[in-house]
C-alpha cells in the first residue's frame, strides 16, 4: 500500500470532525513485529494536521515508542488538542491496539512571527547525489520490509552489524515510488529510516530499538519535487550500558537545513 493512501484513511476519518481514527497498516510497511516506527509517527502527524489551520507548522514532534504495533491489526490514532493559543497550538496523540497505548506523541505547531533574532544555519555538507551501487541492499530476513518503499544511499558509515570503526551515517534518502505531493507527513515517514548509527559497530545481529525521537522542523520548507533526494548526516553522542544518545542533520535537495533529529536507543547486545 502506497504511503499515500494511509493518509487519505486518516484525513477522511478526521475531515468529518473526529478525533479519532482508526485503520491498519499492511505487512509491507513492517519492520520485525511492528509496523516502522517512521510510518506510526507521521500517522500520528497526519492527523494532528487536520485539526490546525496551515499557517500553524510542525516545530516539534516528540514520540515515544511504548509497544509494538502489529501489522494488518486495526488500531486507533486519538488526538487531543491541549492548547489552542494565538501563536502556538499543543496536541497530544496516541495510537492504541488491543487497548493498550503503543505511541505516544507530543507535538508543538506555530505561525511564523516578525522578530529581530535572525541566526542563519552555519551548517552544510558536501555529499553528492548518490549513485545505484551505493544503495543499501535487500537481503531476505536481514533487510526491513518497509524498505521496499524507500532508498537510503550511504556515503559515509556502514550498515548495520558489519564491524564498523564508526558509528557516523551520512548519505541519501527518498521513497521509492514518489506521492502525489511530498509534504511535511511524507518527512517524518522518510527521516526515521535510518538505522541507528551504533548497529554498524557490531558484528553480530543484535535487537535495538528506538525509545524516544524527537524531531524538530526548520523553516521556510520550499517547494519540494515528488521524488527528491534528503541528505543525512548523523552522529553518536553517547552509547554506554545498553543505550546510545544520536542526533541527525538532514538537508533538502538544494542544502537547505530543513530538519533536527534525535533519537534515545536501546541496544540488546
Amino acid at each position: 500500500m502506497h504511503i499515500d493512501l494511509l493518509f487519505d484513511m486518516v484525513k477522511e476519518q478526521l475531515s468529518t470532525g473526529q478525533n479519532s481514527a482508526t485503520l491498519s497498516v499492511p505487512d509491507t510497511w513492517a519492520q520485525g513485529r511492528t509496523i516502522y516506527g517512521g510510518i506510526s509517527a507521521s500517522l500520528v502527524y497526519s492527523a494532528m494536521r487536520q485539526l490546525l489551520t496551515p499557517e500553524k507548522q510542525l516545530r516539534t514532534l516528540n514520540t515515544s515508542f511504548i509497544g509494538p504495533i502489529e501489522p494488518d491489526v486495526p488500531f486507533v490514532i486519538n488526538i487531543e488538542l491541549l492548547r489552542e493559543g494565538k501563536n502556538t497550538s499543543q496536541l497530544q496523540g496516541q495510537i492504541v491496539q488491543h487497548g493498550k497505548v503503543c505511541l505516544a506523541t507530543l507535538a508543538s505547531f506555530g505561525i511564523n512571527r516578525t522578530s529581530k533574532v535572525n541566526i542563519a544555519n552555519q551548517q552544510s555538507h558536501a555529499m553528492a547525489l548518490p549513485t545505484k551501487a551505493s544503495f543499501m541492499p535487500m537481503i531476505p530476513k536481514i533487510t526491513p520490509r518497509f524498505m521496499r518503499h524507500i532508498e537510503i544511499a550511504k556515503n559515509v558509515g556502514g550498515w548495520p552489524f558489519t564491524g564498523s570503526k564508526t558509528s557516523e551515517l551520512h548519505g541519501w534518502m527518498r521513497l521509492k515510488k514518489s506521492p502525489r505531493t511530498l509534504t511535511d507527513a511524507h518527512l517524518v515517514a522518510l527521516i526515521d529510516v535510518w538505522p541507528p548509527t551504533v548497529l554498524q559497530t557490531l558484528r553480530w545481529p543484535a535487537p535495538a530499538s528506538t525509545m524516544s525521537w524527537n524531531l524538530e522542523f526548520i523553516y521556510p520548507h520550499h517547494d519540494f519535487k515528488a521524488d527528491d533526494w534528503f541528505a543525512y548526516q548523523a552522529s553518536t553522542r553517547h552509547a554506554s550500558d545498553g543505550y546510545a544518545n544520536t542526533e541527525a542533520d538532514i538537508w533538502d535537495a538544494r542544502g537547505r537545513l530543513i530538519a533536527i533529529s534525535r533519537q534515545s536507543v536501546t541496544v540488546f547486545d
